[in-house]
């Protein structure tokens, strides 16, 4: 019998019903000891279970879960170090494993798992994570396959957990109904917040980014993020009115697997608002026209485009800028550098005073932008080139990004804000109405 403590968001872990479960989202919250215990319990309840706990190393599995199970698991399953599994009495087995390239997962090929555990989920790539869920099935009818995952924000991993987690966005077949997140914090621990008080401080200590991530679970930051300035609070905010003298642009970027097209306004005193995204993919140039010209009957000043698609195609002999003018969308291209484009949004993100003693950044984001939302604070530092250019990889996430680059490197104008009319009071003038209609209209 092994006596165990929950906290009470280990207890919502264990109580957890979905097919994919992701628990934790700081340093500190004890998933470890979670998904551990939430293997042995399962283990020790079915019979003839088959269950599949990874790490990304096997000096990562070895420490936080092999040593630790030889102790909890004495005298009640034997752990066999030629499978590295522990086999249990009830025909149950716990198989150890790690993926620490991108083929280990492949060892798992046509291996049935009714459970997979994957510890620090967000160490793993998409495609691994992917492969896996083919290996998690079963043909009992006593118990569904499901899989548990525990992560933190950052790493290879970061944006596929935080799209299915954090943002909810689903793609294809799959199912909202699927997916559960359980936070959990250093405070959610009590056994560690009373027995290693000085950890909560070495996490509140931290630098500013890094504190957000590990002591607050902020899936917005990351160690090696391009613009570590975004700011959820800050940067979106909810659809407003925008007055009809602010100076509207368009900037796209344009692909055969994905357009990406933004809408910003601005107002006098050079503060920017992302109004309108249109994010489709395979679509060609004639489409895509037609959708980005159906969207508003708004005047837009100018629409910014990079000066890749000036080049001509061997084929049609015409280039895309040319292809898009021909179906009736006109624009100018851009031609700053990447460097210098990324440095620029830097400085429209950074939060600066307005004037009126507010601390806010010159530019924000309608909520409804959820595209530009959710790729822009994904966005990491190159680990090739040079190392102040964005990472390429993964490409699905720059879209949107460029295209907003394209937008300040179009260097927009503000708007120009109607003169309000004045009426200058003349005091003498209206003394001497003030006397006429005191003494009944007579001089």
């Amino acid at each position: 019998m092994i006596a165990v403590q929950f906290n009470p968001r280990q207890k919502e872990f264990f109580k957890a019903r979905g097919r994919h479960i992701c628990y934790g989202g700081a340093r500190g919250g004890g998933k470890s000891w979670a998904a551990r215990m939430k293997a042995v319990a399962l283990c020790s309840k079915y019979q003839g279970l088959k269950v599949l706990l990874l790490r990304r190393t096997y000096p990562e599995l070895l420490e936080n879960h092999v040593r630790p199970l030889l102790g909890i698991l004495y005298g009640i399953a034997q752990y066999k170090q030629s499978e590295n599994a522990f086999l249990f009495p009830n025909g149950s087995i716990l198989k150890m494993g790690y993926c620490a390239t991108e083929q280990d997962v492949y060892q798992y090929q046509g291996q049935e798992w009714h459970v997979v555990i994957m510890e620090e989920a967000t160490l793993f790539t998409e495609s691994q994570m992917q492969f896996l869920t083919t290996c998690n099935r079963s043909t009992r009818t006593d118990f569904r396959p499901r899989m548990y995952y525990t992560c933190n924000p950052g790493g290879v991993g970061h944006a596929w957990v935080k799209r299915l987690f954090i943002d909810r966005d689903y793609k294809g077949k799959e199912r909202p109904e699927d997916y559960v997140f359980i936070p959990a914090r250093v405070y959610d621990n009590r056994v560690l917040m009373e027995t290693d008080p000085d950890y909560v401080r070495v996490l509140e200590n931290l630098p500013e980014d890094q504190r957000r991530a590990f002591l607050d679970g902020d899936w917005d930051v990351f160690a090696g993020q391009y613009f570590s300035e975004w700011r959820r609070e800050l940067h979106v905010c909810e659809p407003f009115e925008i007055p009809d003298w602010w100076q509207r642009y368009r900037a796209l970027d344009f692909g055969l697997d994905r357009l990406a097209c933004l809408w910003g306004a601005f107002d006098d005193v050079g503060n920017a608002v992302i109004y309108r995204e249109l994010c489709v993919s395979n679509t060609i140039v004639s489409e895509a026209a037609k959708m980005i010209l159906s969207t508003g009957d708004e005047r837009i000043e100018d629409t910014f485009y990079p000066t890749d698609l000036l080049g001509r195609s061997s084929q049609s002999g015409i280039s895309i800028s040319e292809a898009f003018a021909n179906a009736g969308l006109h624009g100018t291209p851009v031609a700053n550098g990447r460097v210098p484009g990324w440095l620029n949004l830097k400085e429209w993100l950074h939060p600066v005073d307005d004037g009126v003693g507010n601390i806010r950044p010159r530019l924000r984001v309608f909520n409804t932008c959820t595209e530009l939302i959710r790729c822009l604070p994904q966005l990491q530092y190159a680990k090739t080139g040079d190392p102040s250019d964005v990472a390429k990889d993964p490409h699905d996430i720059t879209h949107a990004p460029d295209a907003l680059r394209y937008m300040m490197d179009g260097r927009p104008r503000p708007g120009e804000k109607p003169v309000e009319p004045h009426w200058h009071r003349n005091t003498n003038v209206q003394q001497q109405a003030a006397s006429i209609i005191a003494f009944g209209g007579r001089r």
